[in-house]
């Protein structure tokens, strides 16, 4: 593929008065900047057959309250105070354009960009708007910008025909906990990327393919568990295909590894209570102890901790005895448990 340059992205909607169920409808239209982690695999939040679902307007049979949703609103709505505070350290005049934008030469490409930045030279470039905490501020190291991003990055890029795009994330209540991380446009990396999304897009979407899943086993697992729904302990056993047996002999070898590792692990543990039986009854009631050895001083702690919980006997005497405040305070989650047992053919 070799990209032709001379183009200028199309306006495909007004967003400023679109309600949220009008913008989803449009963003189905075609592939936006935050589904390009999916469809190159790096996504940490959805599969590739979760987007090729969504895109395809098939619901899930499982739907829940996203558990991030409280990150996602707070990302969102500090947006224009991310961007306040990119733009007085950096002195560039940043603003929105709300419309949904799309590739003329890949009409399925759309982008939905959170700010533009105007450059001295009178050039344009993007700025994408982030928050997150103080325990994910390491993806952010190192001067790195996290993978997903990237890409989000590399497709606003090509839709709209810009060379510069930065990110600015804010991790803390003060501007000084603040990054600022610059990405200038790759080619090769953007012609990679159009491929996989046409290939998505047409291949899978408008052919109706379920694409394979290969992203990390708990994200696919977790989008089964979505698609599938709850487990039906009445339903028929299922025959599976023999093509599945590598992978239960592999399961299997695997398993036993683990169980020898954790013997392992069991007596490494033993081994290590043992060397501080004695320092604990020095200790006596004490949390913290100290011993110095002329060069180094080591300080021993022996803290306690605590837990509330209610036994599965207490549990059902709330059951019984009080039912609104068990229907109010207690909740169901549904997990699962795989196991293979051999037996004689």
């Amino acid at each position: 593929m070799r990209l032709d340059l001379n183009y200028k992205a199309e306006v495909v909607v007004d967003t400023d008065t679109l309600s949220r169920e009008d913008w989803l409808k449009y963003r189905r239209l075609g592939i936006g900047g935050s589904d390009a982690a999916a469809i190159m695999g790096v996504s940490p939040f959805c599969t590739k057959r979760d987007l090729y679902y969504d895109k395809c307007g098939i619901t899930p049979a499982m739907e829940e309250e996203e558990s991030n949703w409280v990150a996602k609103e707070v990302g969102h709505r500090l947006e224009d105070l991310v961007a306040e505070i990119f733009s007085k350290k950096t002195g560039l005049r940043v603003f929105p354009i709300r419309k949904m934008f799309r590739h003329p030469l890949y009409p399925f490409m759309l982008a939905d960009v959170d700010f533009f930045i105007e450059f001295p030279d009178g050039s344009i470039g993007i700025l994408e708007c982030k928050t997150t905490n103080y325990n994910c501020q390491n993806k952010w190291a190192n001067n790195s910008t996290p993978v997903n991003y990237e890409y989000q990055g590399r497709h606003y890029m090509a839709v709209m025909n810009v060379d510069k795009v930065y990110f600015a994330c804010l991790y803390g209540n003060n501007e000084d906990e603040f990054f600022i991380r610059f990405m200038e446009r790759d080619f090769e990396l953007e012609e990679d990327l159009i491929a996989e999304e046409e290939f998505f897009w047409k291949d899978n979407v408008l052919a109706k393919v379920e694409p394979p899943y290969t992203e990390k086993p708990d994200l696919v697992l977790e989008s089964i568990r979505k698609h599938f729904g709850p487990a039906d302990k009445d339903a028929d056993k299922i025959r599976l295909s023999r093509r599945h047996l590598t992978n239960i002999q592999k399961y299997m070898e695997l398993k036993e590894q683990k169980a020898a590792l954790e013997s392992e692990a069991k007596k490494l543990e033993e081994l290590m209570k043992d060397s501080y039986t004695a320092i604990v009854e020095e200790l006596g009631i004490s949390c913290t102890g100290v011993i110095n050895d002329g060069d180094t001083e080591y300080i021993i702690t022996y803290n306690p901790s605590y837990r509330t919980t209610i036994d599965k006997k207490n549990l059902e005497r709330l059951k019984i005895n009080h039912p609104d405040v068990y229907d109010d305070y207690v909740s169901t989650s549904e997990s699962r448990r795989f196991s293979i047992k051999k037996i004689a053919a």
